[in-house]
Protein backbone atom coordinates (compact mmCIF):
# COMPACT_ATOMS: atom_id res chain seq x y z
CA UNK A 1 0.00 0.00 0.00
CA UNK A 2 2.72 2.46 0.92
CA UNK A 3 5.44 4.05 -1.17
CA UNK A 4 7.36 5.34 1.82
CA UNK A 5 10.71 7.18 1.65
CA UNK A 6 10.50 7.49 -2.11
CA UNK A 7 13.32 7.72 -4.61
CA UNK A 8 13.14 10.35 -7.36
CA UNK A 9 14.79 8.04 -9.90
CA UNK A 10 12.36 5.22 -9.27
CA UNK A 11 9.13 7.07 -8.48
CA UNK A 12 9.05 10.06 -10.85
CA UNK A 13 9.53 11.00 -14.49
CA UNK A 14 10.25 14.30 -16.24
CA UNK A 15 7.23 16.08 -17.74
CA UNK A 16 9.09 18.95 -19.43
CA UNK A 17 12.39 20.79 -19.36
CA UNK A 18 14.69 17.85 -20.26
CA UNK A 19 18.06 18.28 -18.53
CA UNK A 20 16.69 21.12 -16.39
CA UNK A 21 15.44 18.32 -14.14
CA UNK A 22 18.44 16.96 -12.24
CA UNK A 23 18.40 13.97 -9.88
CA UNK A 24 21.32 13.68 -7.46
CA UNK A 25 22.52 11.70 -4.43
CA UNK A 26 21.31 8.41 -5.78
CA UNK A 27 17.76 9.63 -6.23
CA UNK A 28 17.45 11.38 -2.86
CA UNK A 29 17.64 14.97 -4.18
CA UNK A 30 16.02 16.61 -7.20
CA UNK A 31 16.36 20.12 -8.62
CA UNK A 32 14.26 22.00 -11.14
CA UNK A 33 15.57 24.97 -13.08
CA UNK A 34 14.04 27.78 -15.09
CA UNK A 35 15.74 29.87 -17.76
CA UNK A 36 14.53 32.18 -20.50
CA UNK A 37 13.80 29.26 -22.80
CA UNK A 38 11.95 26.84 -20.54
CA UNK A 39 10.95 25.81 -17.07
CA UNK A 40 10.85 22.19 -15.90
CA UNK A 41 8.70 19.68 -14.11
CA UNK A 42 8.15 16.09 -13.03
CA UNK A 43 5.30 13.74 -12.08
CA UNK A 44 4.88 10.53 -10.14
CA UNK A 45 4.69 7.23 -11.96
CA UNK A 46 2.04 6.06 -9.51
CA UNK A 47 -1.51 7.34 -9.25
CA UNK A 48 -3.08 7.64 -5.80
CA UNK A 49 -6.66 7.64 -4.53
CA UNK A 50 -6.34 9.05 -0.99
CA UNK A 51 -3.18 9.31 1.04
CA UNK A 52 -0.72 11.55 2.82
CA UNK A 53 1.94 13.07 0.58
CA UNK A 54 5.00 14.80 2.07
CA UNK A 55 7.75 16.63 0.21
CA UNK A 56 10.56 18.87 1.41
CA UNK A 57 11.26 21.92 -0.76
CA UNK A 58 13.81 24.68 -0.77
CA UNK A 59 12.53 27.46 -3.00
CA UNK A 60 14.24 29.79 -5.48
CA UNK A 61 16.46 32.17 -3.52
CA UNK A 62 17.13 35.85 -4.11
CA UNK A 63 15.02 37.71 -6.66
CA UNK A 64 12.40 35.08 -7.53
CA UNK A 65 9.81 37.58 -8.83
CA UNK A 66 7.76 36.21 -11.71
CA UNK A 67 8.53 32.57 -10.93
CA UNK A 68 6.10 29.96 -9.66
CA UNK A 69 7.12 26.70 -8.00
CA UNK A 70 4.36 24.12 -7.63
CA UNK A 71 3.57 20.91 -5.80
CA UNK A 72 0.14 19.45 -6.46
CA UNK A 73 -2.03 16.41 -7.01
CA UNK A 74 -4.08 16.21 -10.19
CA UNK A 75 -6.22 13.76 -12.12
CA UNK A 76 -6.57 13.87 -15.90
CA UNK A 77 -9.40 14.93 -18.17
CA UNK A 78 -11.70 17.96 -18.55
CA UNK A 79 -13.49 17.55 -15.19
CA UNK A 80 -10.32 16.92 -13.25
CA UNK A 81 -9.69 17.06 -9.52
CA UNK A 82 -6.67 18.94 -8.20
CA UNK A 83 -5.11 19.88 -4.85
CA UNK A 84 -2.56 22.71 -5.15
CA UNK A 85 0.41 24.24 -3.44
CA UNK A 86 1.83 27.11 -5.54
CA UNK A 87 4.71 29.28 -4.34
CA UNK A 88 4.67 32.73 -5.93
CA UNK A 89 8.10 34.34 -6.07
CA UNK A 90 8.96 37.88 -5.03
CA UNK A 91 11.69 40.50 -5.01
CA UNK A 92 14.72 39.86 -2.82
CA UNK A 93 13.77 40.30 0.83
CA UNK A 94 10.01 40.23 0.23
CA UNK A 95 8.11 37.11 1.30
CA UNK A 96 6.80 34.40 -0.97
CA UNK A 97 3.04 33.97 -1.29
CA UNK A 98 1.82 30.41 -0.75
CA UNK A 99 -1.25 29.92 -2.92
CA UNK A 100 -3.59 26.94 -2.31
CA UNK A 101 -6.59 25.73 -4.27
CA UNK A 102 -8.91 22.73 -4.51
CA UNK A 103 -10.55 21.65 -7.77
CA UNK A 104 -13.35 19.11 -7.85
CA UNK A 105 -14.97 17.90 -11.07
CA UNK A 106 -13.24 20.68 -12.99
CA UNK A 107 -14.28 23.52 -10.70
CA UNK A 108 -11.74 25.46 -8.67
CA UNK A 109 -11.98 29.09 -7.54
CA UNK A 110 -11.28 28.08 -3.93
CA UNK A 111 -8.10 30.03 -3.36
CA UNK A 112 -6.54 30.74 0.00
CA UNK A 113 -3.18 32.50 0.20
CA UNK A 114 -0.62 32.80 2.98
CA UNK A 115 2.66 34.51 3.83
CA UNK A 116 4.93 31.97 5.47
CA UNK A 117 6.39 32.57 8.93
CA UNK A 118 9.91 31.65 7.77
CA UNK A 119 12.19 32.16 4.77
CA UNK A 120 11.46 29.13 2.52
CA UNK A 121 14.66 29.68 0.53
CA UNK A 122 17.18 29.26 3.36
CA UNK A 123 16.37 25.69 4.37
CA UNK A 124 14.20 22.76 3.37
CA UNK A 125 10.67 22.73 4.79
CA UNK A 126 8.02 20.01 4.60
CA UNK A 127 4.81 20.60 2.65
CA UNK A 128 2.09 17.95 3.03
CA UNK A 129 -1.32 17.08 1.63
CA UNK A 130 -3.48 14.75 3.71
CA UNK A 131 -6.39 13.57 1.57
CA UNK A 132 -9.01 11.15 2.82
CA UNK A 133 -12.77 10.77 2.40
CA UNK A 134 -13.45 13.21 5.24
CA UNK A 135 -11.25 16.19 4.40
CA UNK A 136 -8.18 17.60 2.66
CA UNK A 137 -5.66 19.11 5.06
CA UNK A 138 -2.76 21.26 3.83
CA UNK A 139 0.21 21.28 6.21
CA UNK A 140 3.50 23.19 6.42
CA UNK A 141 6.09 21.58 8.72
CA UNK A 142 3.17 19.53 10.05
CA UNK A 143 1.22 22.68 10.99
CA UNK A 144 -2.23 22.73 9.35
CA UNK A 145 -2.85 25.84 7.27
CA UNK A 146 -6.07 24.79 5.55
CA UNK A 147 -8.82 22.22 6.04
CA UNK A 148 -11.24 21.57 3.15
CA UNK A 149 -13.98 19.35 4.55
CA UNK A 150 -16.12 16.92 2.61
CA UNK A 151 -19.46 18.70 2.31
CA UNK A 152 -21.03 16.50 -0.36
CA UNK A 153 -24.16 16.22 1.79
CA UNK A 154 -24.58 19.98 1.25
CA UNK A 155 -24.06 19.74 -2.51
CA UNK A 156 -20.35 20.60 -2.62
CA UNK A 157 -18.35 18.25 -4.91
CA UNK A 158 -15.40 16.54 -3.20
CA UNK A 159 -12.45 14.79 -4.87
CA UNK A 160 -12.98 11.10 -4.15
CA UNK A 161 -13.38 9.14 -7.39
CA UNK A 162 -10.50 10.18 -9.63
CA UNK A 163 -6.97 8.93 -8.90
CA UNK A 164 -4.31 11.63 -8.99
CA UNK A 165 -0.61 11.83 -9.68
CA UNK A 166 1.87 14.06 -7.87
CA UNK A 167 3.15 16.90 -10.05
CA UNK A 168 5.71 19.62 -9.55
CA UNK A 169 7.04 22.38 -11.76
CA UNK A 170 9.05 25.59 -11.88
CA UNK A 171 7.92 28.03 -14.53
CA UNK A 172 7.66 31.67 -15.55
CA UNK A 173 4.34 33.36 -14.73
CA UNK A 174 5.37 37.00 -14.64
CA UNK A 175 2.08 38.04 -16.24
CA UNK A 176 0.37 37.43 -12.86
CA UNK A 177 2.57 35.84 -10.18
CA UNK A 178 4.15 38.84 -8.45
CA UNK A 179 1.99 41.82 -7.50
CA UNK A 180 -0.53 40.89 -10.15
CA UNK A 181 2.07 40.90 -12.91
CA UNK A 182 3.54 44.33 -12.16
CA UNK A 183 6.96 42.84 -11.32
CA UNK A 184 8.58 40.89 -14.15
CA UNK A 185 11.14 38.11 -14.11
CA UNK A 186 14.74 39.36 -14.08
CA UNK A 187 16.37 36.97 -16.54
CA UNK A 188 19.84 38.23 -15.61
CA UNK A 189 19.38 36.15 -12.43
CA UNK A 190 18.63 32.94 -14.37
CA UNK A 191 18.82 30.02 -14.07
CA UNK A 192 16.41 29.89 -11.14
CA UNK A 193 16.53 26.65 -9.14
CA UNK A 194 14.28 24.90 -6.61
CA UNK A 195 15.22 21.74 -4.69
CA UNK A 196 13.25 18.70 -3.52
CA UNK A 197 14.05 15.89 -1.10
CA UNK A 198 12.47 13.41 1.36
CA UNK A 199 9.45 12.53 -0.75
CA UNK A 200 7.07 10.30 1.19
CA UNK A 201 3.74 8.84 0.04
CA UNK A 202 1.74 6.94 2.64
CA UNK A 203 -1.10 6.35 0.25
CA UNK A 204 -3.42 4.06 -1.65
CA UNK A 205 -1.89 3.30 -5.04
CA UNK A 206 -4.38 3.06 -7.90
CA UNK A 207 -3.56 0.49 -10.57
CA UNK A 208 -5.61 -1.38 -13.19
CA UNK A 209 -8.87 0.01 -11.85
CA UNK A 210 -8.41 -0.90 -8.20
CA UNK A 211 -6.87 0.51 -5.04
CA UNK A 212 -4.10 -1.11 -3.02
CA UNK A 213 -6.23 -0.27 0.04
CA UNK A 214 -9.30 -2.22 -1.07
CA UNK A 215 -10.60 -4.65 1.50
CA UNK A 216 -8.46 -3.32 4.34
CA UNK A 217 -10.26 -2.50 7.56
CA UNK A 218 -10.26 1.06 8.86
CA UNK A 219 -11.45 0.05 12.32
CA UNK A 220 -8.03 -1.06 13.59
CA UNK A 221 -5.52 1.23 11.92
CA UNK A 222 -1.78 1.19 12.46
CA UNK A 223 0.03 4.45 13.14
CA UNK A 224 1.09 4.55 9.49
CA UNK A 225 -2.54 4.23 8.38
CA UNK A 226 -3.98 6.83 10.76
CA UNK A 227 -4.26 9.32 7.89
CA UNK A 228 -7.24 7.37 6.50
CA UNK A 229 -9.62 8.70 9.15
CA UNK A 230 -7.62 11.72 10.35
CA UNK A 231 -9.36 15.01 11.03
CA UNK A 232 -8.04 17.96 12.99
CA UNK A 233 -8.13 17.51 16.74
CA UNK A 234 -8.36 20.40 19.22
CA UNK A 235 -4.61 21.09 18.99
CA UNK A 236 -4.72 21.02 15.19
CA UNK A 237 -7.68 23.40 15.09
CA UNK A 238 -5.84 25.79 17.41
CA UNK A 239 -2.79 25.78 15.12
CA UNK A 240 -5.02 26.28 12.07
CA UNK A 241 -6.67 29.31 13.67
CA UNK A 242 -3.23 30.76 14.50
CA UNK A 243 -2.07 30.43 10.88
CA UNK A 244 -5.28 31.82 9.42
CA UNK A 245 -5.37 34.74 11.84
CA UNK A 246 -1.73 35.76 11.47
CA UNK A 247 -0.58 34.56 8.05
CA UNK A 248 -3.56 34.30 5.69
CA UNK A 249 -3.61 37.15 3.16
CA UNK A 250 -6.51 36.03 0.93
CA UNK A 251 -9.56 33.83 1.49
CA UNK A 252 -12.13 33.32 -1.25
CA UNK A 253 -14.75 32.85 1.45
CA UNK A 254 -14.26 36.49 2.50
CA UNK A 255 -14.31 37.97 -1.02
CA UNK A 256 -17.85 39.33 -1.25
CA UNK A 257 -17.05 41.37 -4.37
CA UNK A 258 -16.06 38.23 -6.24
CA UNK A 259 -19.31 36.43 -5.46
CA UNK A 260 -22.10 39.02 -5.79
CA UNK A 261 -24.68 36.23 -6.02
CA UNK A 262 -23.55 34.87 -2.66
CA UNK A 263 -20.55 33.05 -1.27
CA UNK A 264 -19.98 29.39 -2.22
CA UNK A 265 -21.92 26.90 -0.13
CA UNK A 266 -18.89 25.56 1.74
CA UNK A 267 -18.08 29.07 2.97
CA UNK A 268 -21.37 29.19 4.89
CA UNK A 269 -20.95 25.88 6.72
Amino acid sequence: MCAIAGNFKQDFETTFGDNRVKIMNGGQLLSLSLDKFSGSGFKSKNEYLFGRIDMQLKLVAGNSAGTVTTLYLSSEGPIHDEIDFEFLGNLTGDPYTLHTNVFSQGKGNREQQFKLWFDPTRNFHTYSILWNSLNIIFLVDNIPIRDFKNAESKGVPFPKNQPMRIYSSLWNADDWATRGGLVKTDWSKAPFRAFYRNFNANACIWSSGSSSCNGKSTTTLSTEDAWKTQVLDATGRKKLRWVQKNHMVYNYCSDLNRFPQGLPVECKL
